[in-house]
């Protein structure tokens, strides 16, 4: 099938009123597919025995509040686990390595996603962060898993976002489910950062997030207006369904007011969230709320870093404020932030293939934004760095949408997601009838 007879095709199952629905998205319904995927694969969670809980831990004072279903964050300090003895006077595990920090079994309030954070945001965590959680349900404990330290998903240097007084740095937030129990391990050395330091960052903390509950929008709720709307390029994808910030609970009294916006969308940089895949799709917006309290109280951003989301359904979610159709300035690739576009996949694609939903809803998005810019999905465009991976002023060719890794030293977005970039690309452009 053509282009252009493909763009007919999604033109007519996309004629229908714009709406905040989270229901299922019409990508599936694709007459025409050129990209290649296998189903997918989701992870089943492992179980351990639980061992000797802690004594409930006291709220921390940090702790954020809120109303009644409006969720909330524990900050716990990370203590040194090489010296510590657990309740019970049992001694710490003689194998645990010197300067280890972490927390011993604790029960805790109700959480449903994790992260660990540092004071200084610019500095590397160099070795291993290990968690394991206690279903709340079911008081199984999880088997240990891996924390990302290292993606950079991060505002971009010299911008006022990154200066802010309380910005800090962060792991990737990982999504457990309802919890009630954590044991934390981050043990240094490993990968070493630039300078070949082991030693961990100071001000380490573990966040522990309830989502809180989504609320219901009000009826026929539609974004603000945001700013004169940008001429569409002569290549133009149809608009896909987007499920807008109100759709999944965005409390909009977290995030700064305004809005930061680039000149352009020259790049649309795909992510995976690196977290489970072991989650219902009635749960992407709890995630997403997650995410976003995670990024602006615990690491102090202005607002969620992605520019959008898309669940293991295909749904797309509005990510960043500032309007769908505008190149919002995310914090998405260190660096790249700039005339860039940030989607990330809720999920870890490294060994688990993408669905054809989540490669369809990916490629619809990226045809429509950059054709609003007259971009070629399968393009490239010489990119400066503003500092990262890629020192501040280095200048390299990247394709108009490319994985987090082109951009950052990362795995970011997992092996099986990327290999499928050059299909969404060739999707991409025959969707806007190239």
């Amino acid at each position: 099938m053509t282009g252009y007879v493909l763009i007919g095709v999604m033109r007519s199952l996309f004629a229908y009123p714009r709406a905040s629905s989270s229901g299922p998205s019409p990508a599936r319904g694709l007459a025409a597919r050129s990209v290649a995927t296998v189903g997918a694969v989701c992870l089943a969670a492992l179980t351990l025995p639980s061992g000797a809980l802690a004594a409930p831990a006291p709220t921390a004072s940090g702790a954020a509040s809120g109303a009644s279903g409006a969720g909330g964050i524990q900050s716990l300090p990370l203590q040194p686990l090489d010296d510590h003895t657990r309740a019970g006077g049992e001694p710490a595990d003689p194998a645990v390595p010197e300067g280890t920090q972490g927390l011993p079994s604790t029960e805790t309030d109700p959480f449903s996603m994790l992260g660990v954070i540092w004071t200084d945001a610019t500095a590397h965590l160099p070795g291993e962060v290990e968690v394991r959680t206690r279903a709340e349900a079911t008081g199984a404990w999880s088997e240990w898993r891996d924390l990302d330290a290292n993606a950079a998903h991060a505002p971009d240097p010299g911008t006022a976002e990154a200066g802010g007084p309380g910005v800090r740095g962060g792991t990737v937030p990982l999504w457990v489910g309802p919890s009630d129990g954590v044991e934390v391990r981050v043990v240094p050395g490993g990968d070493t950062d630039t300078e070949g330091a082991t030693s961990l960052p100071e001000g380490l903390r573990l966040e522990l997030i309830d989502p809180g509950e989504s609320p219901e929008p009000p009826p026929g709720e539609e974004p603000p207006p945001t700013g004169e709307p940008r001429a569409a390029g002569e290549f133009e994808g149809p608009r896909p369904p987007i499920t807008i910030r109100s759709g999944w609970g965005a409390d909009e009294n977290l995030r700064e007011d305004g809005f930061v916006y680039t000149d352009t969308v020259k790049t649309v940089f795909v992510h995976h969230t690196a977290g489970t895949n072991d989650y219902s799709c009635s749960e992407a917006p709890a995630i997403i709320r997650g995410i976003y309290k995670y990024h602006v109280e615990s690491q102090g951003w202005r607002d969620i870093g992605y520019n959008f989301l898309v669940d293991k359904c295909g749904e797309i979610y509005e990510g960043r404020a500032g309007g769908v159709a505008e190149p919002v300035q995310g914090a998405h690739t260190l660096g790249f932030n700039h005339n860039s576009m940030g989607v990330s996949v809720l999920g870890t694609y490294s060994s688990t293939a993408p669905n054809r939903d989540i490669l369809d809803s990916l490629s619809l998005l990226t045809a429509w934004k950059l054709g609003l810019h007259g971009v070629d999905p399968e393009g490239s465009k010489n990119r400066t760095s503003s500092g990262g991976t890629y020192p501040e002023g280095t200048t390299i060719k990247l394709k108009n949408v490319s994985g987090h890794r082109d951009g950052y030293n990362t795995d970011c977005p997992g092996d099986e997601l990327y290999g499928e970039l050059p299909g969404i690309r060739s999707l991409a452009a025959d969707l806007q009838g190239r």
